[in-house]
């Protein structure tokens, strides 16, 4: 029988810790890695990609969807080089990934020979565990520690692999005396760092001296509904969800203020306005000009992580531990609120904002809305979906139009908010939970940047909805351009692509819209259709994603922006001043 080869044990590693799924795209600087993976095809699976940016967003996706280690595979040189950008998502949203990447012959590495760059150096800052492999018994106690890293700190590992050591066998005599064979173990220690009771006494009487208490509850709050939603109904408090936190609770409980920042609502913002005490559980929402301001309320914090604590907001009490398991401890110390005037009010003000949401969303006037589209597509969402979104304007129609129900899952690219996510994501969702529906909703500007990944929808017959809002822009920079410095739109404008033939072309079915009467049609057509399939729907491309309260400023930098020559500035202020009067009446 054949002695084991370096990738044999790169790959048996791998399995020991639970890897089902590698995303990537073989090459000559891994032939001994993909070689190993062939022979384990009926333990764990490879998913051929059309580009490395998508195996690290998949990879990073796949770990926000499951909860296991996400693992992505790229060759020597340009290969690794591609990955980077989703391992940054990874690492800005705390997933645990571990990217395997080819070096070129140990022998030859800064010789100037083709594709000589030294990766590991490169992942420097991206990676919490970066390790070269320095000969074939290196691999199993690096890989171990690689992929006991990422899951320990919730972070990015990097295994880089000399392309020739690959193949070389794992011999005894080649061993150092001081690596003990067998002294490696693939057992995973949960974390079990838990806040002492003083600290917990003292989170409780910050948060039973409050009057108005909101709380913010971000990704770390997942899988923790019913306790959070006990929390709330104590205190009398609105839960205020950042995107990532979308899918904390269903956007009916009536705790619920749904989303915060330029794409949240009214009432979230109001009620982080007014707050006396705030509530962070499991979450790091980076934008701090939404907190309260410094010294108006006093905050309690819980997080796994010892460093966020107090990142955002100056907080008197820091709770370390899973944010399931530290509300559970607090609950029982909190007094009932019997002044119910701050939730009560929060709660008027959602039927509001939702009545406001259903007007946006049933407009029938033409151009057709983004609204529109988000509005019909929520309609025929189940409860068991996965939604995808992207970066952009896209994601204010996603996180308003959307609606959580319990059991639905949803995410993208959180603080490195990366364009292109989308498709990937929704890849690793249908490959993670094929009987799940899986939606990606994204914007041409995201999808035309992988869009080649609509052939690995097709290799794999996933049964992924796409549903493109297609306005010829890049819309989020050129209102950013207008509204927050005051300047003319340009070079946001998009060479349009006709998506459902390019769809067809790469075997995935595709249908157009740009009549509102017929959205709902098409899009429940498409969604009935078997396998892969793509809506594109074509909308008014000079909409603005309207903020829950805009500022004078913003205002008169769009002013501004209109007076110096932005393109299409008299349809662009008639669509404002639309909006606004409809907002206002």
């Amino acid at each position: 029988m054949a002695r084991p080869t370096a990738g044999d044990v790169l790959v048996e590693t791998l399995i020991d810790w639970g890897v089902d799924t590698v995303f990537g795209i073989p090459g000559d600087g891994i032939n001994g890695v993909i070689e190993a993976l062939r022979t384990r095809q009926d333990r764990i699976r490879f998913i051929q990609v059309r580009h490395e940016e998508s195996a690290a967003f998949a990879a990073c996706a796949y770990a926000k969807w499951t909860g296991k280690l996400g693992v992505c595979l790229a060759t020597s040189g340009p290969g690794g080089i591609h990955l980077l950008n989703g391992l940054y998502d990874a690492k800005l949203d705390g997933q645990p990934v571990l990217a395997i990447t080819g070096l070129q012959f140990h022998d030859l590495v800064h010789t100037f020979t083709q594709q000589d760059v030294e990766l590991d150096k490169l992942f420097a800052d991206v990676a919490a565990y970066n390790v070269r492999i320095m000969g074939p018994n290196h691999v199993e106690n690096a890989v171990e520690l690689a992929c006991r890293t990422a899951l320990a700190r919730r972070g990015v590992a990097h295994v880089t692999i000399p392309v020739d050591m690959q193949s070389q066998p794992v011999e005894a005599r080649t061993r150092s005396e001081r690596n003990v064979p067998g002294h490696a173990s693939d057992v995973m220690a949960p974390p079990a760092q838990m806040p002492g009771e003083d600290q917990i006494a003292r989170a409780a009487a910050i948060l039973n001296a409050g009057k108005k208490t909101a709380i913010l509850a971000g990704r770390g709050a997942l899988g923790a509904r019913d306790v959070l939603e006990a929390v709330a109904e104590r205190l009398g408090a609105p839960v205020i969800k950042p995107l990532l936190g979308k899918g904390v609770l269903p956007d009916d409980s009536p705790c619920s203020t749904g989303g915060i920042g330029l794409l949240g609502t009214l009432p979230s913002q109001e009620a982080l306005e007014d707050c006396d005490t705030l509530l962070i559980a499991g979450s790091a929402f980076p934008y701090i000009e939404y907190y309260p301001k410094p010294g108006q309320a006093r905050a309690v914090q819980i997080d796994l992580d010892p460093q966020r604590i107090g990142l955002r907001y100056p907080v008197e009490a820091g709770l370390v531990g899973d944010t399931r398991k530290v509300l559970e401890q607090l609950l029982p110390r909190l007094a009932h609120r019997d002044d119910r005037s701050f939730l009560a009010g929060a709660q008027e003000g959602m039927k509001a904002w939702n009545a406001l949401m259903v007007e946006r969303g049933t407009r029938q006037d033409q151009p057709m809305k983004p609204q529109v589209v988000a509005h019909e597509l929520d309609r025929l969402l189940r409860h068991d979906a996965i939604v995808a979104t992207d970066s952009g304007t896209i994601t204010t129609w996603a996180a308003r139009h959307l609606t959580m129900r319990d059991g639905m899952m949803f995410s993208c690219s959180g603080n490195l908010a990366s364009m292109a996510c989308g498709l990937p994501y929704a890849i690793a969702a249908a490959v993670a939970y094929p009987d799940r529906q899986v939606v990606c909703f994204i914007g041409d500007g995201g999808l035309t940047m992988l869009i080649g990944e609509l052939a690995t929808c097709v290799k794999y017959n996933l049964d992924i909805k796409i549903v493109v809002i297609k306005n010829n822009a890049l819309g989020q920079i050129k209102w950013e351009q207008m509204v927050f410095l005051g300047n003319p739109e340009y070079v946001c404008e998009l060479q349009p692509v006709d998506f459902a033939a390019v769809a067809r072309g790469f075997g995935v079915a595709g249908w157009s819209v740009d009549d509102p009467a017929r959205c709902g049609e098409v899009l429940r057509e498409a969604m009935a259709a078997p396998g892969p399939a793509l809506v594109e729907a074509i909308v008014d491309p000079h909409e603005p994603p309207m903020p829950a309260k805009a500022t004078l400023k913003q205002a008169a930098h769009l002013a501004a922006s209109l007076a110096r020559g932005t393109p299409a500035r008299r349809k662009i202020a008639m669509t404002v001043a639309s909006d606004t009067v409809r907002e206002l009446v």
